[in-house]
């Protein structure tokens, strides 16, 4: 399925993409898996994160959204959640920075009193096919964000969270079998995964699960920001499926994850890629 060429400026809104993402699965069949959970989704305004919190607020959980500055996103969201009868609380602002971090927890536990479901799914996305032009700027962009947001934040979290609960780490394909025009982001994800795997046996003891979910070419707001647009027409094309997924496919592997269908499962990461075989 090819999609029209179309550019945004970063983060990129979910609203304005052709055709517009598929987030909520109508024949999803909820059975309470989440009820009365609370769960902090970062990124949580659109794309995997909006698909998160909605199949989350399908099996009846609360949901806090943490997000950058997409508002219109983020109050879509928040009407989707409100729809399937739960609470949503949004809370904007750049978690690449420490303050922004320490007010999602905040906001969240005087919310909700709790965290049960960390989800550190935010993250960006840079191109660049020369390694040389990386530069510093760029390069703090991307493990303040992508890494570093959820080292601190896990640490913010972590003093209201209880043995029970759980955090899920979105990485990516890109981790496994790396990416010549994104080399920085790479190694961030597989930084992830690393973290992912250290922190599960950092808190096994306590009864707290950490596992992740390594998404592969997923049709998202990221992708018209990020990649040119003589490129969007045939995102998707070089998956064994050929095609690109949708939101909705990868949403179900947190909702596992962060159900007690999962009770014996930490340090793991899912790989939902259309087909692509890596080694984990």
């Amino acid at each position: 399925m090819g999609f029209p060429s179309q550019q945004q400026n970063k983060p990129g809104i979910e609203s304005l993409m052709t055709p517009r993402p598929v987030f909520d699965n109508p024949n999803y069949k909820a059975s309470g898996k989440l009820m009365n959970k609370v769960a902090l989704i970062t990124g949580g305004d659109s794309g995997i994160g909006r698909a998160i919190a909605v199949a989350f607020a399908k099996e009846g959980a609360d949901i806090a959204i943490s997000y950058l500055d997409e508002h219109s996103d983020a109050e879509e969201t928040k009407e989707y959640v409100n729809k399937h009868g739960r609470r949503c609380t949004l809370i904007p602002g750049d978690i690449g920075y420490a303050q922004p971090r320490q007010e999602a927890v905040m906001q969240t536990v005087e919310e909700f009193g709790r965290i049960d479901i960390l989800v550190n799914n935010a993250g960006v996305m840079h191109v660049k096919d020369d390694m040389l032009d990386v530069d510093s700027k760029q390069r703090a962009d991307t493990f303040h964000t992508n890494i570093f947001s959820q080292f601190i934040l896990t640490s913010a979290a972590l003093p209201y969270m209880n043995s029970g609960s759980c955090i899920i780490n979105t990485t990516s394909i890109d981790a496994y079998q790396g990416a010549k025009d994104s080399v920085d982001v790479a190694a961030a994800n597989g930084a992830i995964v690393s973290f992912t795997r250290s922190l599960s046996l950092n808190l096994a003891e306590k009864g707290i699960r950490v596992n992740g979910v390594a998404p592969g070419t997923i049709w998202t707001p990221l992708i018209p920001s990020y990649l040119p647009a003589e490129q969007i027409p045939t995102f998707g094309d070089n998956v064994p499926m050929k095609r690109a997924g949708q939101p909705f496919e990868v949403a179900p592997a947190y909702v596992f994850l962060a159900s007690d269908d999962a009770s014996y499962m930490s340090g793991q990461i899912l790989h939902v890629n259309g087909g692509v075989i890596v080694n984990s």
